[in-house]
């Protein structure tokens, strides 16, 4: 039985997705916590907020993601880095997927992916539970409700936790699977419950499509100067790093907190929404993310609350350190309406270096820019993905690996074209540890990286005495104001300096040994900037 708002000639029978229980197309926010609840998926919280646990999956499953090999991407895809499934296991894992659907209730979303209309997606989102729906309808963009009434997806996803997936048959490596199809148009999860998977399966869908545009699709947050969309910046970093902190700044209008295209107009946000991490997260220093918290509808994943007055536990981390609360836009007082910038002003390039050896700031020749976004050179957080108990250096290139379809070089050339045409300042910013490294040392504080932003982003930093670092040979500025200059030296903060040097000595081998990978793909000044 169909219910809710859909394009007659596009239910999910026209797709050819037949005997199911009732479907529920385009249900609005009250009525997915209504159906939510009424099937035991949460607990409704403070402020009509959504709270919800995942079970053993409480992070991306990477290893699980496959891209089906068909001749359309044989050629494009970076198969070291993507796990192949034949088309012969996606038709068995379709028809096993549609069988086990039948006669099951299900929640549909006709949602947008990109708010710049020249180069955004239709999205058709099939999902078992009404909560997934909710999240993201957060996450993507909503169509105006008359524009339902003939929307077409380009692409299709379906999300069944309940399904499990059987290795052999189906061509994949465990229970859990998440597939796509480019040639089919259409992206398979099944066997866990996290809902990031189904906006990072948009994402990594952008990613491939966008290159052939000529479009730089990036993990990033962005925001703009209040009242000049012109003067933008992007924050790159994989998830921990601090890009939806740290754009999410009061003093300037966000664009978006994770997932933007750099097009020849300007950035764009993929998004409708922002999935913020909530552990430790505080009113004083977050405020605005805080505020979510307690708002109706806003999804509160995998974290720790009182049964009797429904208060949220920002410390227990005894369910996940990645716990995280979902959130449309709006959510954010001074976030952009349009969600589009201008080109970049400033990029931001964020890594938590758990060695405690970065600077807290440095400032980036191109050159050195493209070095370090193909290394994405970070710490694996707590919680983010399975299995990562305490923060694990390592190298996502791109500042994401895990969502790119295509070769490193090719979103590395895009990047660096499109700051040779339009011009900006890069600069990488370290969250991660000072003093010692993890377990000794301490975490950067906040309100210095943020001091450290704000004088980057209105060009007052750049205007300072610079020191090349002897390490990295990147430019670290000698005072700021508002930071103790002994943080801008990493060195001054460790008691055994003699320790620092090890450290250092073992972090720059680290970047030698990763990057050799890259050196045949790339241009003598991206090789004289390397490190070694």
């Amino acid at each position: 039985m169909t219910l809710g708002r859909v394009n007659p000639q596009f239910r999910l029978e026209d797709q050819g997705i037949e005997g199911l229980g009732h479907v529920y197309y385009n249900y609005m926010e009250p009525a997915l916590i209504e159906a939510a609840l009424k099937r035991g998926e949460g607990t409704l919280g403070n402020g009509g907020a959504f709270l919800v646990t995942t079970g053993k999956f409480t992070g991306r499953s990477p290893k699980d993601k496959h891209v089906v090999k068909t001749a359309d991407v044989v050629d494009t895809i970076w198969w070291e880095n993507n796990t192949a499934m034949s088309s012969e296991g996606f038709e068995a894992l379709y028809a096993d997927m549609l069988d086990h659907m039948k006669g099951k209730e299900y929640f549909v979303q006709d949602l947008v992916g990109g708010a710049d209309p020249a180069h955004s997606i239709n999205v058709r989102m099939v999902t078992e539970l009404a909560w997934h729906n909710l999240f993201i309808r957060h996450m993507l963009r909503r169509p105006d409700r008359e524009d339902l009434d003939d929307f077409l997806a380009d692409y299709t996803v379906i999300n069944c936790p309940s399904f499990q997936a059987d290795p052999k048959r189906h061509n994949c490596r465990s229970e859990t699977v998440i597939a796509m199809n480019f040639e089919r148009k259409m992206i398979l999860i099944g066997g866990t419950e996290y809902a990031g998977e189904n906006k990072k399966s948009v994402f990594s869908l952008l990613n491939y499509l966008l290159p052939e545009k000529g479009i730089m699709p990036m993990h990033c947050s962005a925001n703009h100067a209040t009242g000049n969309s012109v003067d933008s910046a992007v924050f790159f970093g994989l998830s921990g790093t601090g890009k939806t902190t740290l754009s999410a700044d009061p003093s300037r209008t966000l664009i978006g907190d994770d997932e933007h295209g750099w097009s020849d107009n300007g950035t764009f946000n993929f998004e409708g929404g922002c999935y913020a991490k909530t552990i430790n997260l505080n009113a004083e220093a977050e405020p605005e993310i805080y505020a979510t918290t307690s708002k109706f509808g806003t999804v509160i994943e995998n974290m720790v609350y009182d049964e009797e007055t429904k208060e949220l536990d920002f410390k227990d981390d005894s369910l996940t350190a990645n716990m995280r609360c979902a959130y449309p836009l709006e959510y954010i007082a001074n976030a952009s309406k349009s969600a589009m910038g201008g080109h970049p002003k400033n990029i931001i390039m964020l890594t938590c270096d758990a060695f405690g050896v970065l600077p807290p700031i440095a400032r980036l020749t191109p050159a050195q820019a493209m070095y370090h976004f193909l290394s994405g050179f970070t710490s694996k957080v707590a919680g983010t993905e399975r299995g990562v108990t305490e923060p694990e250096p390592t190298f996502s290139t791109c500042f994401g690996a895990p969502f790119m379809p295509r070769r490193p070089e090719a979103y590395g050339n895009l990047l660096r074209k499109k700051i040779a045409e339009h011009g900006a300042t890069c600069w990488l910013v370290n969250t991660g540890w000072t003093g010692g490294a993890y377990g000794i040392g301490s975490r950067m504080p906040i309100r210095a990286t943020r001091a450290l932003l704000t004088s980057a982003l209105d060009g007052s930093l750049g205007e300072t005495e610079f020191r090349k670092d002897s390490n990295f040979g990147f430019d670290v500025p000698v005072s700021a104001p508002g930071v103790a200059e002994v943080l801008l030296d990493p060195r001054r903060t460790w008691d055994d300096q003699a320790a620092y040097d090890n450290q250092a000595a073992k972090l720059v081998q680290m970047f030698s040994d990763n990057f050799e990978q890259y050196l045949p793909y790339i241009d003598e000044d991206v090789k004289s900037a390397a490190i070694s």
